[in-house]
């Protein structure tokens, strides 16, 4: 199904809920909205359905103007944060609902097959209020998945799960949508989510689409500073900078510079910003890299990665260290950094100069 939204905004009174934005998700294929709590991500979901309508703009299904056309009159399955279900049937009727609408065969199949993929099928027999709040969004996941809807809208539909669930289900999740023929909107404020569902990302802040792309793409180029911060978890550091003779230099007490052969000359007279992702800071220096030393203000561990926080001369920063490692508070260590892995934004926050990605000429 084929999806376009041209020029369209959103106002509430006086306040505006979505500035002016076109979108035209791939048609089959899953469009990730990426994006932090109040960025806008329900308000276009509920115009992409039929919940609500632009106060601008039109919105097309398959080159026909749907514009106000309520979602009782659209073929579209969506899923909320807060899970909806029938509470007078079982879990399998729940499941079931749209497939006896359509007059279906083997349902007890579909049923059963979906259920499994989803863990819940050992609840089948149940009514959802003997279920947790986790199961019961799985059971109306299910049952968005069995109706087959050409538009798929998930409004976070795995915020409610446990981290190991909510890791099994992404996988189980991006099979179901390469298998599919649904045009498929994924609403996320993770970034790491995003990148494990791949397809196209559409980067929103505060009521703005900041961009739309390929999801690495997206992800390694982000067009601007507000874009980088949205995609970064942990946040991508930031630091402040002055551009020299083929590079720049951090605002930091003793003097910090980075080679950068790429950064042209009509930017020397501007104040920058140097962008470095969490991941890319290490223990062991490689050949080319710049020394960031600094003491430890916190170590964190989660899962098989540890979080460094750094107070250095240029500021705090916080490296991704894999695998598990112990630092003492207030002792002094040493990061270092390979200046082909940082970006340059301007003074106005565009990107200037990205990494070049690995494996690529």
């Amino acid at each position: 199904m084929e999806l376009e939204l041209e020029g369209i905004s959103k106002r509430v009174g006086a306040q505006p809920w979505l500035y002016d934005m076109s979108l035209a998700p791939k048609t089959n294929a899953v469009t990730v909205l990426l994006g932090a709590t109040q960025a806008g991500k329900t308000s276009l979901m509920r115009i992409m359905a039929g919940l609500d309508i632009p106060t601008r703009g039109t919105v097309r299904v398959n080159g026909q103007d749907v514009t106000g056309v309520p979602v009782r009159e659209r073929n579209v399955a969506m899923v909320y944060q807060q899970f909806i279900n029938y509470p007078s049937m079982r879990v399998a009727d729940n499941i079931a609902s749209p497939l006896r609408l359509r007059g279906e065969k083997n349902i007890d199949e579909r049923v059963r097959s979906l259920a499994q993929r989803l863990h819940i099928d050992m609840f089948l027999d149940r009514y959802p209020a003997e279920l947790s709040g986790g199961q019961q969004q799985r059971v109306a996941l299910a049952r968005a998945l069995a109706k087959g809807a050409p538009l798929m809208l998930l409004d976070e539909p795995l915020v409610n799960l446990d981290y190991k669930l909510r890791e099994e289900l992404r996988e189980e999740l991006t099979q179901l949508f390469a298998a599919g023929e649904s045009t498929v909107i994924y609403a996320t404020t993770e970034p790491g989510e995003a990148l494990l569902l791949g397809g196209h990302t559409a980067v929103m802040d505060a009521g703005e689409l900041l961009q739309y792309g390929p999801t690495a793409e997206v992800f390694h180029s982000p067009k601007s500073l507000r874009v980088a911060r949205a995609f970064s978890d942990p946040p991508m550091n930031l630091i402040g900078a002055e551009a020299m003779n083929l590079g720049v230099q951090l605002n930091s007490g003793p003097a910090l510079s980075i080679s950068l052969p790429g950064l042209v000359s009509k930017h020397l007279t501007k104040a920058l910003t140097v962008g470095v992702r969490a991941s890319e800071l290490r223990l062991q220096a490689g050949e080319g890299d710049v020394a960031l030393p600094g003491v430890v203000e916190l170590a964190e561990i989660s899962g098989s990665d540890t979080f460094v926080h750094l107070s250095t001369s240029a500021g705090e920063v916080v490296a991704q260290l894999t695998g598990v490692h112990y630092f003492e508070l207030g002792t002094s260590l040493t990061l270092h950094l390979n200046p082909a892995h940082v970006y340059v934004f301007d003074a106005e926050g565009m990107l200037l100069v990205a990494p070049q990605r690995r494996g690529r000429n």
